[in-house]
């Protein structure tokens, strides 16, 4: 198949390479198709061996207890290992474990690798699956060491000889040869061709074998970024689990970051994908809404969805929670020596909890004028308020990407995003449309800095008119 490889495998006690541990090791160094060499050990993985584990493998607590550690038998598997291609079935999974287990020693391992599970792929397109059991069924191979490290190593030697009297040992060689000169990254049972995916702007959505997505991200260039990932999974257990599950990868390109960074935000709200831990909650969010004088208490809270949006300036600080929101105010009320009276942080007659500990400075005991005690809390607040919108109407951002020609142009009103659209006709509609506006707190962190400009500071930035005007998507700034 190949001139110098090892065909490994491992088991472990679990399927994480960052927390679990090797409990077994086989490996066959073969030379110009010859076998020049055959090992296997146990492993003491210094853990306990999960009872399921246990039943799948047949490897018990106390058949490791005396087996040497990871540390001893180091040596004698970079010794295997020096000059060869490291293959497996799914690599990923078994070079993973190796490569952490090496690092806790300070060692790093040189080696290209070769995954078996990609190769049958190639072999035997005709085919759905290629896991171990079901080549080993296609064939007609069978074993008494099934998920036994050996037993699973001598199958799939078994595999590649009945796969070079098939399809002859010229073809196998050149598949093999043309997966190591790939990316060695990508996942085993990937579907998705990873040079199909283009080097452009956009968001990437990972699926399994399920119709909703794993994971949604988005880059500047997808390529170069869904490599990435697959690529930290030997050191990044999340990673390590999307590639173990991911299947397929679509995407959908933009014309630039900002494009890239909106289309995220809505598609993660709208799929929820379990491992996008940030952006996946569209939850009601709530801030604090100073009142005028004399109101009491002097603030209230309000939910953001109920607030018209122009007039977002009078809120301050966006709160996922009341217990969160309740929580900031007592903080700032604390370190600002506010009144937790005036600030209906607390109930009754009389001076506050906190004046009578010294930490207000007497709002509520007549010690300090309520005009002077409302300044302090505008103060204290003013980091927290939110930006009133520097517009006087809808605006347009227009990004454009040289490669690809793609011209894409968003439109906002208020912080809120109200359509993307690519061409004139599209673009006069968006800006006729008057659909309620809905305030989204990564949309609005995203935008504070790009487009609080004034008009003509960003060329790309343009005021959209009451009503469809000369052709927008050829302007660089219309006023």
């Amino acid at each position: 198949m190949l001139p110098c490889y090892v065909m490994l495998d491992l088991e472990t006690t679990g399927g994480n390479a960052v927390h679990d541990r090797i409990t077994e090791i086989a490996a066959v160094r073969v030379e110009d198709g010859v076998e020049v060499e055959r090992w296997s050990t146990l492993v003491n993985p210094g853990m306990r061996i999960s009872p399921f584990i246990q039943n799948l493998t047949g490897i018990t607590d106390a058949m490791v207890e005396e087996a040497p550690s990871f540390e001893s038998v180091a040596p004698k598997l970079l010794e295997l290992l020096d000059g060869a291609v490291f293959v497996a079935h799914n690599v990923r999974f078994d070079h993973g474990f190796v490569v952490n287990e090496l690092q806790r020693l300070d060692k790093r391992l040189k080696a290209k690798t070769l995954c078996t599970v990609r190769l049958s792929r190639k072999l035997y397109p005709q085919h759905k699956s290629h896991g171990l059991d079901a080549i080993m069924q296609r064939h007609g191979l069978h074993t008494m060491a099934r998920h036994r490290a050996m037993g699973d190593v001598d199958m799939v030697l078994a595999w590649l000889k009945i796969a070079q009297t098939e399809l002859g040992a010229d073809a196998v060689r050149r598949e093999a040869e043309a997966l190591l000169q790939g990316s060695a990254s990508v996942p085993p049972l990937l579907e998705t061709n990873i040079y199909d995916i283009p080097e452009t702007p956009g968001v990437y959505l990972f699926f399994g074998e399920g119709p909703l997505p794993l994971y949604i991200g988005k880059s500047v260039n997808l390529r170069a970024r869904v490599l990435s990932h697959f690529q930290a999974a030997a050191k990044v257990a999340r990673e390590m689990r999307i590639l173990l599950e991911v299947r397929r990868v679509e995407w959908r390109e933009t014309a630039g970051e900002l494009g890239a960074l909106l289309l995220e935000s809505r598609l993660v709200k709208e799929m929820q994908p379990i491992y996008n831990r940030q952006l996946r909650q569209a939850q009601l969010l709530m801030a604090w809404k100073l009142l005028p004088e004399p109101a009491h208490p002097l603030l209230k809270l309000v939910r953001i969805d109920e607030v018209d949006m122009t007039d977002v300036s009078q809120l301050y600080g966006v709160y996922r929670s009341k217990s969160q929101a309740l929580r900031a105010l007592r903080e700032i009320a604390d370190a600002q020596g506010l009144c937790l009276h005036a600030l209906g942080l607390e109930s009754g007659k009389g001076a506050c909890f906190a004046s009578q500990i010294g930490k207000c400075r007497g709002l509520c005991a007549g010690r300090e004028l309520p005009a002077l005690h409302r300044v302090r809390l505008q103060m204290a607040l003013a980091a927290q308020r939110l930006q009133a919108w520097p517009h006087p109407g809808r605006v347009g951002l227009r990004e454009h990407h040289t490669n690809t020609g793609r011209t894409d142009i968003h439109v906002f009103d208020h912080w809120c995003h109200v359509a993307t659209v690519h061409n004139d006709d599209d673009l006069a509609d968006a800006n006729q449309t008057r659909q309620a506006l809905a305030f989204d707190l990564d949309t609005y962190r995203l935008l504070v800095k790009r487009l609080g400009k004034p008009l003509g500071a960003d060329k790309s930035l343009f005021h959209l008119p009451g009503h469809r005007g000369p052709n927008l998507m050829e302007a660089s700034c219309y006023d």
